[in-house]
């Protein structure tokens, strides 16, 4: 496993990060593929024995139980002096009129229900989940200063959201001499990249770590286009990423696949290849539901692809709609 710093700090995490939304209760979620305690703790095992120490889960995840099963697995199985846990908030909680979002109530109240889920008394990176429209950026980012000045949050970082808004909270931040963003979390694959027009270079300039969730596009990367699986045939936040674009995408999954046999490798492997060589992308996030995918993924890290297999990977792309960030 290869280490490096996240973005312009001297914490080091592993190139790769375990994403752990694949993992909680079924019936408390909107994805009815996820796995239970039992099937995920192997993942989380097989994570920590490949060297990855970068774990990335949210509260809304299974309605709190995918921080239980995390927290609970890196408690037996891992040091948390090594451990890189981190989390988010912003999404429904509970109901009522404060039981979402990232007004100063809510960031307080939900810092310590996650610590409580996953049984520490901090986290690595507390991260906004997507940008809240009804509360002043001031209100959060001052909210955020004081968790990390709590010791309950050691950096803090940020998901989802345009170039504008990311930039205006680092602006605030910095005018107040509050803790700023060191990490950005967006939407990046071979099949979406709308991030490299603004977000990709306002994150190499400001030297924030860019941490890319769904790196496989949910697994369309990696099988053949009429190949389908529990979670593509059941995952609506799949389909509405992926979906309408389908018709130009599938020529990008055939260069991948073409690629991959000329080298011998699963699609996986230089599907995250790719990224990983993306200016500024600091770690991927991977999830997975089987050991062999972060198997598949720890063996990227030894792909380097030549600059003509980069350039067929990209030539087919078109402009996407955004997603994510709305």
């Amino acid at each position: 496993m290869e280490y490096v710093k996240l973005g312009n700090t001297g914490l080091d995490v592993s190139r790769l990060c375990l994403g752990c939304m694949s993992f909680g209760v079924a019936e408390r979620w909107v994805h009815p593929w996820v796995l239970d305690e039992e099937r995920s703790r192997p993942i989380i095992k097989r994570a920590l024995e490949l060297g990855i120490n970068f774990f990335d889960t949210a509260n809304v995840y299974s309605d709190g139980t995918s921080e239980e099963i995390v927290g609970r697995a890196l408690k037996d199985y891992a040091n948390r002096d090594e451990i890189v846990l981190a989390t988010k908030v912003h999404f429904r909680m509970h109901q009522g009129p404060n039981g979402a979002g990232l007004s100063r109530k809510a960031i307080m109240s939900e810092i310590d229900k996650s610590l409580k889920r996953l049984g520490t008394d901090y986290v690595d990176l507390y991260q906004i989940h997507r940008w809240d429209y009804h509360t002043p950026i001031e209100e959060t980012m001052e909210a955020l200063h004081d968790v990390v000045k709590a010791g309950k949050a050691r950096y803090i970082g940020a998901s989802a959201m345009y170039a504008w808004q990311f930039l205006k909270a680092l602006h605030v931040a910095e005018k107040n001499r509050w803790t700023k963003f060191v990490s950005m979390q967006n939407h990046l694959n071979l099949l979406y990249r709308e991030e490299e027009r603004e977000m990709l270079p306002l994150c190499k300039e400001e030297k924030i770590g860019v941490i890319p969730y769904s790196p496989l596009a949910s697994g369309r990367l990696t099988r053949d286009w009429a190949e389908t699986t529990h979670r593509s045939e059941t995952d609506q936040v799949q389909k509405s990423k992926y979906d309408a674009t389908a018709h130009t995408d599938r020529l990008i999954v055939e260069r991948v696949a073409a690629i991959a046999e000329q080298r011998g490798v699963p699609r996986a492997h230089i599907a995250l290849a790719w990224l990983l060589q993306k200016q500024p992308v600091t770690a991927p996030i991977v999830g997975a539901t089987k050991t062999s995918h972060l198997e598949d993924a720890a063996a990227a890290l030894s792909i380097t692809l030549t600059a003509e297999e980069i350039a067929s990977l990209e030539e087919p792309y078109v402009p996407h709609p955004v997603v994510g960030a709305i």
